[in-house]
């Protein structure tokens, strides 16, 4: 029989094999956490002041936004703080409650993106009934069963994962807690674990999928459908941002989660998840502001109320 041990604490090795680029690391890292907190904030903050963005699209990008804060919350000031430490702990208390938020937030998204994607499917294939459609009742439930149903989703997840025993080994190769790295320390059969991994979330993640790609049949239809090219493209123009956002999402999230634990190597467990954990988010308001006419014309108008403002106080 292998020794078991109970484990107080779990050491975060991430990129603790690079001791050499730790302050360029966590410059990089820093740079980018400042970058997705400040592209957020604005995207809240402009789709809350501006009149003209009081639409179910925009109140669905807010919660998104509030998302991305949270989600990269979860893990990144964690690792910034072990990469100016001299031991990348973490209590096992917390790893529970990293995990549990991580995955949450996770799901979260998953059903937000197939809410927005079925948003985008009433606007276009129903314009005329969209208001009645998508009322603010129904926007407001469809938000809540988002949140609610992730928060349900990764409670499975972290109950299966730390009722496990781990061995005298406590070393996560990741910089932060999640499944994958835990479930290779654990020293009983993981076999439960992965079961409920690939059906749980598998139909967690893939019934979000299924319901995004759905709509967007849906919606590529209806756009071939429209005769003048300027028309089709106008139509695709709302979707194109939302779209580009789906595809970073899901390709990391899946090829991470959705394949046995035993083909993951050392360096797919360290550099997928800086995609879906810290890329994908920094990214999500630099796609949605770039490609938004609404969103940067309320930009330029909050910019020029500033520099007034200023000017203003100057005198």
């Amino acid at each position: 029989m292998q020794n078991k041990t109970t484990v107080e604490e779990f050491v975060l090795l991430g990129f603790s094999t690079l001791p050499e680029l730790k302050i360029t690391l966590f410059v990089l890292f820093l740079s980018l956490y400042l970058s997705m907190l400040m592209g957020n904030f604005l995207i809240v903050t402009i789709t809350l002041t501006d009149p003209r963005l009081n639409t179910p699209m925009y109140y669905f990008l807010r919660h998104l936004s509030i998302l991305e804060i949270c989600y990269t919350s979860v893990t990144i000031p964690k690792m910034l703080e072990n990469f100016l430490a001299n031991r990348n702990t973490i209590l096992y208390a917390g790893c529970a409650a990293q995990l549990y938020f991580f995955i949450s937030l996770g799901s979260i998204e998953c059903t937000l993106l197939a809410v927005m994607a079925y948003d985008r499917f009433v606007a276009i294939c129903y314009p005329l009934g969209y208001p009645i459609i998508m009322s603010r009742w129904v926007c407001h439930s469809l938000v809540s069963i988002s949140w609610l149903s992730g928060f349900l989703n990764s409670m499975v997840h972290t109950v299966f994962t730390f009722r496990l025993p781990f061995c005298s080994s406590n070393e996560v190769k990741q910089f932060f807690c999640d499944i994958p790295p835990l479930l290779n320390l654990a020293c009983a059969d993981t076999h439960t674990n992965e079961m409920v991994l690939f059906v749980v979330g598998g139909l967690y993640g893939l019934g979000s999928f299924l319901l995004t790609l759905i709509s967007y049949i849906q919606i590529i239809s209806a756009i071939l459908k429209i005769r003048t090219k300027a028309g089709q493209r106008k139509a695709f123009s709302t979707c194109t941002s939302h779209l580009i956002v789906v595809s970073l999402f899901y390709g990391t999230s899946f090829f991470m989660y959705l394949r046995p634990t035993s083909s993951y190597s050392l360096d797919q467990e360290k550099l997928i998840p800086v995609f879906y954990a810290v890329v994908t988010p920094t990214l999500n308001p630099i796609i949605y502001s770039l490609r938004n006419k609404e969103i940067k014309g309320a930009l330029r108008k909050i910019v020029y109320k500033t520099i007034v403002l200023y000017r203003n106080i100057k005198m």
